[in-house]
């Protein structure tokens, strides 16, 4: 299965979350899966309008270009929207019914993070001691700041009260996800400085 069949049986169970969002009128739902089917359409589109050769915006694109980090970044979007309203349920599993759904968002979330920061640093043509070192430290920066925004804004969303041990928690599923992206990747990162 090539990565645009991924994409697109990503966008269909995105889409049956749309369906469900409208049905049972979850305006919260309807933004979050209408940004997700706008997300998901940007690899299948962007490189074919879009496909520069060289240059900073190359570099900062690449992930798009990236059919590895499109087909986990599809899986990981299908599945967390999936998580926060089940198709034809009232389920929101993340936030509700299971709070600990989180875990697998965040596995997926940290995997697909650090394979776009990986996709993007690769570009730069940094040698792999130096490609691990700043992904990892832009992975951390991005992971902290998320948990500290997302406890900043829990004044103004009533269902997202968490404690610190659900923040570590979070951030250890996170790292856990990257070392997976890091295992998957390895080949390419050391790969690309022996051609």
């Amino acid at each position: 299965m090539n990565s645009n069949n991924i994409i697109k049986f990503s966008i269909f169970i995105v889409f049956l979350g749309l369906l469900t969002a409208l049905y049972y009128r979850r305006v919260d739902h309807i933004y979050r899966t209408s940004a997700a089917l706008l997300g998901l359409s940007l690899p299948l589109w962007v490189p074919k309008v879009y496909n520069p050769s060289e240059g900073i915006v190359r570099k900062v694109l690449s992930p798009i270009y990236d059919d590895r980090v499109m087909i986990v970044f599809s899986i990981f979007i299908a599945v967390h929207v999936s998580l926060v309203n089940v198709p034809f349920t009232t389920v929101d599993l993340f936030h509700k019914e299971w709070r600990d759904a989180d875990v697998i968002s965040h596995f997926l979330g940290g995997m697909t993070i650090w394979m776009i920061i990986a996709s993007v640093l690769r570009e730069f043509k940094l040698n792999w001691r130096k490609l691990i070192f700043y992904s990892i430290l832009l992975f951390y920066t991005l992971a902290i700041g998320w948990e500290i925004l997302e406890k900043l804004s829990e004044s103004q969303i009533s269902f997202i009260a968490e404690t610190l041990q659900n923040k570590i928690r979070d951030v250890i599923s996170d790292s856990l996800g990257m070392l997976l992206g890091i295992i998957i990747e390895k080949e390419r990162i050391t790969s690309y400085q022996q051609s």
